[in-house]
């Protein structure tokens, strides 16, 4: 909240209304679907329901817990509204509605100026500290030792659906809260798509299979892709295989601090470009990593952010052909003073089955 607070302050803020879930958790531990918290120059409040009060006691921490007895938005206004002199608010646009900014406006009263933020508490999250790389480790652990112990699940007249809800069923075992995301697995053609969504096609012999899971562990979140062929592989996909893998290691090399996230993604096009498959790649590279999935900052084309020790990040470049399938594989690494270091050790060789 301290690195928060310099942050706003160096565009003229007084205080910040923090609305996004996982930037509220990030900043003092709550975990509930209802509140808001207004962080001030000396103190904070979480605003939410009594439907949290027992939550909020044990969770939070660095704030004072207010529980509302109507809207949240209107109550943090009228808090707004009373504090001494002309405050200086910031918020996010992204993540207010049109309706909730005007709620808060209306409630707040003229004496509040509002101040668009940016993405303020994503920056910080998005260097992690020792504790969250534990965290992480052991969520990128969790889901290799799950990945690791499903390929034997694999055989033909398995449906995607059915591995899907395998993987999800061992992440729980394990200790998981949840997947990071809706575990994608994909067969055949369909592995073209990249975000395709398990169905009830079952898997066949001689064609390919994409497995892309995470796990939540600690509030932390993994995400990992290997491709495999159920059969003995053709060369022609076997090439493309080294293309990807080659790609990816082109793309780890280039991350260290003070790179441009738009360099990754340069180093993983360049190689599937001299292998005449860069058209196929229809993608970012990668992107960032911790309490959500998707984080700060994106390796894709046009992006200047800055790499910073501390970061973690996913590689994932892919080969898609419509009518052929896709490839694709993914790691999570953590950037540090001399380069990336993997978080995620599976095998990255393609797997025959």
């Amino acid at each position: 909240m301290d690195r928060l607070r310099l942050s706003i302050s160096a565009f003229g803020a007084d205080a910040i209304v923090v609305t996004d879930a996982p930037n509220i958790s990030y900043l003092c531990g709550f975990a509930g679907s209802a509140g808001v918290l207004l962080v001030e120059a000396h103190c904070a409040t979480l605003f939410t329901d009594s439907r949290y009060s027992l939550q909020a006691e044990t969770e939070v921490s660095c704030a004072r817990i207010h529980i509302a007895k109507k809207g949240l938005l209107r109550v943090v206004g009228e808090k707004l509204r009373h504090l001494q002199g002309r405050r200086f608010v910031a918020y996010s646009p992204a993540h207010l509605t049109l309706d909730q900014m005007e709620m808060l406006r209306s409630a707040a009263g003229p004496r509040i100026r509002w101040i668009k933020g940016s993405n303020e508490v994503e920056k910080l999250r998005s260097v992690k500290d020792s504790g969250e790389l534990s965290r992480m480790r052991a969520a990128a652990n969790l889901a290799i030792e799950v990945l690791d112990g499903v390929l034997c699940f694999l055989k033909p007249g398995i449906s995607e659906l059915d591995l899907a809800a395998e993987i999800e069923y061992r992440m729980k075992k394990r200790g998981a809260s949840g997947p990071s995301f809706e575990t994608i697995v994909a067969s055949g053609v369909r592995t073209a798509w990249p975000h395709a969504r398990p169905t009830p096609k079952v898997l066949s012999k001689n064609e390919l299979v994409v497995i892309d899971q995470g796990a939540i562990l600690r509030a932390y979140c993994s995400d990992v892709t290997r491709t495999v062929f159920m059969g003995r592989s053709p060369a022609r996909l076997r090439r493309f295989y080294e293309a990807a893998l080659e790609a990816q290691e082109a793309a780890k090399r280039a991350i260290r601090p003070g790179v441009p996230a738009k360099v990754v993604d340069s180093a993983a096009r360049t190689v599937l470009r001299k292998h005449g498959l860069a058209r196929y790649f229809t993608h970012s590279t990668g992107h960032g990593i911790g309490l959500e999935v998707h984080e700060m900052p994106r390796l894709g084309r046009g992006e200047d952010t800055l790499l910073q020790e501390g970061m973690v990040l996913t590689v994932e470049p892919g080969v898609y052909m419509d009518g052929v399938g896709g490839i694709r594989i993914e790691d999570d690494v953590v950037v540090t003073s001399t380069g990336a270091m993997d978080l995620t050790t599976a095998p990255r060789g393609l797997i025959d089955l």
